[in-house]
């Protein structure tokens, strides 16, 4: 699956939206001219569909040796089923953090120390919460072969990140991409485009100027 049509998926849903000129303000508080909602995806058969062909057949091509598909909570949990469905594989989630009470689990379902994995994620922006899922599988003594993502913000913090944890990820599209399909479809101006090139470069300080 072509990384644009699945940006022009997302954008013909309003799974993500781009408002330069009235930024959404994050969890986090920095001001962004984007604000993406992957949990919209399932709600359109075409488009999720279209998303667990992509992953399964990057998973068929580069990890062939799977042994179980892992979701990462909560907005990869339905999408990483759909793939372990398709592969007919085990599927297992990973909290953000163990439960209070009962089991204390962090993943939940079945597997077993040795198993190779592949994560399943909606979206990554600074990959923490993607590597945190990482590290609780390695310490049940998996083997993370890859994480992959509906989509990616590419922001250097991320691609670092994975770096340093000797995380192989791949997404099915990401930010450039996306923004060229929406000036494509003319849903943004020329101006706004460079507005949200710069917005990229230097998210923290952006909404500060």
């Amino acid at each position: 699956m072509d990384s644009k049509v699945i940006a022009n998926k997302l954008l013909q849903i309003n799974a993500i939206k781009l408002n330069p000129a009235n930024p959404f303000t994050w969890a986090s508080g920095w001001k962004s001219p984007i604000y993406c909602d992957n949990r919209k995806t399932l709600s359109f058969p075409e488009v999720r569909n279209a998303i667990c062909d992509g992953f399964v057949k990057v998973i068929k091509e580069r990890y062939p040796q799977v042994e179980v598909i892992a979701g990462v909570a909560t907005g990869a949990i339905a999408h990483g089923m759909l793939v372990a469905d398709r592969l007919n594989l085990p599927f297992i989630y990973v909290r953000s953090a163990p439960k209070s009470h009962g089991l204390a689990n962090q993943i939940e379902g079945d597997y077993k120390p040795g198993q190779r994995v592949v994560v399943i994620e909606d979206l990554i922006s600074t990959g923490m919460s993607s590597l945190a899922a990482v590290d609780a599988l390695r310490d049940a003594h998996c083997e993370v072969l890859g994480l992959l993502a509906i989509f990616s913000y590419q922001f250097d913090q991320a691609v670092s990140g994975f770096a340093k944890a000797g995380v192989e990820f791949a997404t099915l599209s990401n930010y450039s991409v996306l923004i060229e399909a929406a000036l494509e479809q003319g849903s943004i101006t020329p101006t706004e485009l460079e507005l949200l090139k710069s917005w990229r470069q230097n998210p923290e300080e952006w909404g500060r100027r």
